[in-house]
């Protein structure tokens, strides 16, 4: 059953990238997407690429950082960013809002979460709050982990530090990759040793680890709903005019937190597979999910854009 499940996913992987390289071959307009290095956000925007790319445009997925990636879309080298965690991300993003060179264009995601976590057993200890971290200063070996340098959360774990907020004057930021993180924590856990991370949902790690979420947030740092987050998608100035048809299909295209939590656990069940091709399995077995995105949007030469998407998975069968 595993083995043909991991053929069909590449089977429907291999059939989008067919159908974007032949259907509009030399009149494909280029869109260029930023993303960073998270599961969540990377999953959304190969979707997004493998949708696009099936109506006739070339999507291409560009990581970089979140400061970059701002930049990038402030002078318009990137198009669209569907990963805005906000209020978070309002340090890095809150300036290119205001002078108007990027546009916080749609929410794509309500009821996330991003802010210090800790295994539970730490709350069974008493580490329940951002004012309970210095209290384990010495078990916790004056560290929190937080994931790649230049990352918004970061910055505010580091804010807090450098002000000595919540008594954090002592502590130091360990700036890390998202997966080493994560390793950091599990391996923590094994061992039952307290460790604050920076943790957010969705994301597999609420299914990985027994965790549970800090209280004690502020507006100064992740939001004074204990991390509770909104996740918008940015366009770059002028986007919406210059491509009505892909903004439209970006109104459309929202996510349930339920659904990349589900995407992710097979993402990591199943070694070897990519988050596209872990979507697109999704998407195959939820056909009214693309079918809402899709509504009201057309392939780059104006045909209906699901019965193109349709095209791409139409061979596979279950």
């Amino acid at each position: 059953m595993l083995h043909k499940t991991r053929s069909m996913i590449i089977t429907i992987a291999m059939a989008v990238c067919l159908i974007a390289g032949t259907a509009f071959a030399g009149n494909a307009p280029s869109i260029k997407i930023g993303s960073v290095g998270w599961t969540g956000v990377t999953i959304k925007t190969e979707i997004a690429v493998a949708i696009l790319n099936s109506l006739g445009y070339e999507a291409e997925n560009l990581t970089m950082s979140v400061p970059i990636t701002y930049m990038a879309l402030s002078k318009g080298d990137v198009d669209f960013f569907l990963g805005n965690w906000m209020p978070s991300m309002a340090n890095i993003a809150g300036k290119h809002f205001k002078e108007g060179s990027v546009i916080q264009y749609t929410k794509n995601m309500t009821g996330a979460k991003y802010t210090l976590a800790v295994p539970s057993y730490c709350i069974d200890m008493g580490l329940k709050d951002f004012k309970d971290i210095v209290k384990f200063g010495d078990q916790l070996e004056w560290k929190i982990y937080g994931i790649e340098a230049g990352n918004d959360g970061n910055m505010i774990i580091q804010n807090m530090i450098d002000r000595d907020m919540f008594g954090l004057g002592k502590f130091k930021l360990v700036a890390s990759s998202e997966m080493a993180m994560l390793a950091q924590a599990s391996s923590f856990s094994k061992r039952n040793k307290p460790i604050v991370f920076l943790g957010w949902a969705p994301h597999s790690m609420n299914e990985r680890i027994d965790m549970s979420y800090l209280t004690g947030s502020t507006s100064e740092t992740f939001g004074s709903d204990n991390g509770t987050a909104t996740v918008w998608t940015n366009t770059r100035k002028g986007f919406e005019k210059d491509m009505p048809n892909v903004a439209v299909f970006l109104k459309n295209f929202t996510f349930p937190v339920s659904m990349v939590n589900q995407i992710m656990v097979t993402l990591y069940a199943q070694k070897g597979l990519s988050p596209s091709e872990a979507g697109l399995a999704w998407l195959k077995q939820h056909p009214d999910t693309y079918r809402g995105w899709l509504n009201n949007v057309t392939t780059v030469d104006g045909k209906p854009g699901v019965t193109a998407f349709e095209a791409a998975l139409g061979n596979i069968k279950p």
